[in-house]
């Protein structure tokens, strides 16, 4: 009798796992997985990179790192995590060449995830979508619900989940759709099935993303010092530039994507994104110097206020395209 018991509830997990990735497919997710909640296996990692000052300015993690180290801590009785992959890839590393972008003149390079409307609002609302599907398959259960945010392990949550590897420069690799993606997470009290972890290394031998940082800040292969970073000085840094951080910005004005671009693996399998609420917005894609550096406060709300922009602000913006125009020999107005 109990071996029938525990049978049927393996079989009513099978079933709503099942019907969760179909919904989240349904939803706009380009990949889903179950992941387990066991302490992390990078803790040790964690602290050394942590302790040797490479996280920069980002206090934040040192608060977070026990959260980080032990996931089934950021939900009180959580059982899993389910995992979601987003393509956000618009088919060249030009602006100037994807479908609908014109770059203007005069202008600074942007991370391609910055191209459109803020992930965290378009991702986040599909999440929470998601996260009623997993209440309607298990009635009682409870959910919550991160984008890029918290104290959550992301990348290693979504090699758990079966959904890749993560790489060389630290990206997550999907191996049918590359590292240009956006990762959700939800973590739940709810039955469902744990996908089998991806367990290859698929970067092999490769170190083209290593060679190709314009700033050296790989230490080593998946050892990242945040403070040579470009994508961390023009977003995370909030401090004014000094003339050696200015002069590693280069002429990207937001983030950075020379790792990824070299990637093999995106090379081979990135495929456009079809999505129409992750499409590129031209102000986003490359935006005018001189018109950032002039741009009002609260016109740069009006304008940026549902993008990535909003994260270093106005002030942050500003900072960044002044690098970009002082490292090109231009006069900053």
């Amino acid at each position: 009798m109990k071996k029938d018991v525990e049978q049927h509830r393996q079989a009513e997990a099978s079933r709503g796992t099942v019907a969760l990735k179909r919904r989240a497919v349904e939803l706009g997710f380009d990949a889903v997985g179950v992941a387990s909640l066991e302490p992390s296996t990078h803790a040790d990692a964690l602290e050394q990179w942590l302790g040797a000052g490479y996280a920069g300015t980002m206090a934040y993690l040192h608060r977070q790192a026990d959260k980080r180290k032990h996931p089934a801590r950021i939900m009180p009785d959580a059982r899993v995590a389910v995992v979601t992959l987003t393509n956000y890839f618009h088919g060249s590393t030009d602006p100037g060449l994807a479908p609908g972008v014109s770059a203007p003149a005069g202008p600074g390079r942007v991370a391609q995830y910055a191209w459109s409307t803020d992930y965290h609002a378009v991702i986040g609302r599909r999440l929470e979508q998601l996260a009623t599907g997993v209440r309607e398959i298990a009635p009682g259960a409870r959910t919550r619900c991160y984008v890029d945010a918290g104290p959550v392990p992301e990348r290693e949550l979504a090699q758990r989940a079966g959904l890749g590897w993560i790489a060389k420069n630290t990206m997550l690799i999907n191996p049918t759709i590359g590292s240009f993606t956006f990762i959700g997470v939800i973590f739940t009290d709810a039955e469902l099935v744990c996908d089998l972890p991806f367990q290859a290394d698929r970067c092999g031998t490769c170190r083209r993303c290593l060679d190709a940082c314009p700033t050296d800040a790989f230490v080593e292969a998946r050892v990242l010092d945040a403070r040579r970073c470009i994508s961390y000085l023009t977003i995370e840094h909030a401090a004014p530039f000094r003339d050696d951080e200015r002069r590693l910005v280069g002429d990207w004005l937001f983030g950075c994507d020379v790792c990824q671009d070299v990637c093999p693996w995106n090379e081979t399998f990135a495929e456009p994104t079809s999505d129409p609420e992750l499409a590129a917005r031209p102000e986003l894609a490359r935006p005018d110097l001189a018109e950032l550096l002039a741009t009002a406060p609260d016109e740069f709300e009006r304008r940026f206020g549902d993008t990535p922009f909003e994260r270093p602000g106005v002030a942050g913006m500003r900072r960044n395209a002044a690098a970009v125009s002082a490292n090109r020999g231009q006069a900053a107005p």
